[in-house]
């Protein structure tokens, strides 16, 4: 299969959002309408309730891995990781929705666990550290997408490059968050929304 090919494949993937489809099986709503705006789990969590956030998580998740196992079957452990890249860039920027889609952590998360598993657990397993401690979400998140190009700087030199690209694009979608962290004003992850 052609690189390129694999790669669009892999962006397609990204647009399907689970969030999206939830919010509306199980309220009849745009997802992206409530709450923070953004279509995902956290979003899903606080405006559906945890069983709906959880089945989001998966999926998300599973899409990511669902990608990158294409890539590696049909192409080699490169394209992998621009494949990687992609299915995330598909969630957060999905044709299919206006190009109005999520922050990309879940799908990173599912990603990360089929490129490199010890690496994934370790961002996180610290990122649910620091959830446990100071109880915002997107801390959790910027925290282990910033971790994720430092460990992969021992993987090599491409590992890091794609590490690096995926952190990058976490924290320019985290950027309202952080103006909100520095200002004192984030959410925490027990704060709810109640759908309009």
């Amino acid at each position: 299969m052609h690189p390129i090919l694999i790669v669009f494949i892999a962006y397609l993937i990204g647009n399907f959002s689970p969030s999206f489809v939830m919010g509306k099986l199980t309220a009849n709503i745009d997802i992206r309408q409530h709450g923070s705006g953004n279509a995902g789990t956290t979003n899903v969590m606080r405006t559906l309730g945890m069983k709906a956030a959880v089945v989001t998580l998966l999926l998300d998740c599973l899409k990511g891995v669902f990608a990158v196992y294409l890539a590696r079957r049909y192409g080699t452990e490169t394209i992998a990781l621009v494949a990687g890249i992609a299915v995330v860039i598909g969630h957060n920027w999905p044709a299919l929705l206006k190009f109005k889609g999520g922050k990309g952590v879940a799908t990173t998360i599912g990603v990360g666990l089929i490129i490199h598993t010890t690496v994934a657990l370790a961002c996180i397993i610290i990122g649910l550290i620091i959830l446990y401690k100071y109880k915002y979400m997107s801390l959790t998140s910027i925290t282990g997408m910033v971790l994720l190009p430092i460990f992969m700087t021992f993987v090599g030199v491409e590992y890091f490059i794609f590490g690096l690209i995926l952190c990058l694009l976490a924290l320019y979608r985290h950027k309202e968050n952080i103006k909100r962290l520095r200002n004192g004003t984030e959410r925490k992850i027990t704060d709810k929304s109640k759908v309009k």
